[in-house]
């Protein structure tokens, strides 16, 4: 049975690397906290001391770690997994990192002998588990092929928007409007507390409106009722991607991108009072009347 290395066990690469467990691959782990791999090690998963040592012989490495920094260390730090793993082993990075950072991790693997692809995912900690996330694949399309076997136990739908990169960029894309749309209905559900609105009929409009998609009707109901238990993102990571998209847009765009400046600004704020709460709570940030100290 094939071999595969998993690296980041957090809300979503706890339950993916359980799905390689169900589909009955071989499974070596490694995060920085044992604690989180424990029930996944009863379940006949092998701990690794390092990236380095989980990538010994593993027919593919899979990586879900928080930013640029973090996959840099995991694939080409000092115990990183590119250090053992052999040519021809698939390397898959699932984190959400910048655009430059994905083609030139690209590069470096490949020229290490590795398939590097960039597959970010989209969906939650429950698709995760139950192996529906969908995945969005920068890569050669024969590497693709190569790597679906690595794919289809994490991943209800995989789309290949190009060279490796190009999942990145969606995925940059998709995570800058969930951070202007979550933004966004913070600052207006405010406002309607403010005024002295019906929040009840607030939140039945907005359910039913031209506006609400998947984003805004889950945060809604959750930010009107200041409950935020089941926390799925965190202030701190929509920050980062947020920033790295605008980063991208600069590079791309004559224009500077405004709306897109301001999403992060808003994120910053949060990040700086709530980095790891769920980000819904930036309408406790948003929500105070004028003149409140």
């Amino acid at each position: 049975m094939s071999r595969v290395a998993f690296i980041g066990l957090g809300r979503m690469g706890h339950g993916m690397a359980g799905r390689y467990l169900d589909a009955g691959f071989t499974v070596t782990l490694w995060n920085r906290s044992r604690s989180k791999a424990e029930d996944l090690i009863a379940r006949g998963a092998k701990w690794a001391t390092s990236p380095e040592d989980a990538a010994i012989d593993a027919d593919a490495v899979v990586t879900m770690v928080a930013d640029d920094e973090a996959s840099r260390a995991v694939w080409l730090g000092p115990n990183g997994a590119a250090k053992t793993a052999k040519a021809g082993t698939i390397a898959i990075e699932c984190s959400t990192v910048s655009y430059d950072h994905a083609r030139e991790m690209g590069r470096e693997l490949n020229a290490r002998g590795l398939i590097y692809i960039d597959c970010p995912v989209t969906g939650l900690p429950d698709a995760a588990a139950a192996g529906k996330l969908t995945l969005l694949a920068g890569a050669d399309s024969a590497d693709l092929e190569r790597a679906r076997p690595f794919l289809e136990p994490i991943g209800s739908t995989i789309r290949h928007f190009g060279a490796v990169g190009s999942g990145t960029v969606y995925k940059l894309i998709n995570n800058l409007l969930g951070a202007i749309q979550i933004a966004g209905l913070a600052e207006g559900l405010a406002i309607a507390e403010q005024a002295g609105l019906d929040m009840k009929l607030v939140l039945e409009s907005i359910q039913a409106g031209v506006a609400a998609s998947p984003q805004v009707q889950r945060h809604s109901k959750r930010m009107v009722a200041r409950d935020f238990s089941g926390a799925t993102f965190t202030a701190a990571l929509r920050h980062k991607d947020a920033a790295y998209a605008v980063k991208l847009a600069e590079s791309l765009l004559a224009d500077k991108p405004l709306v897109s400046r301001a999403a992060v600004e808003a994120y910053a704020q949060a990040k700086a009072a709530m980095p790891d709460d769920d980000e819904g709570k930036m309408i406790e940030l948003v929500s105070r009347p004028k003149g409140a100290v």
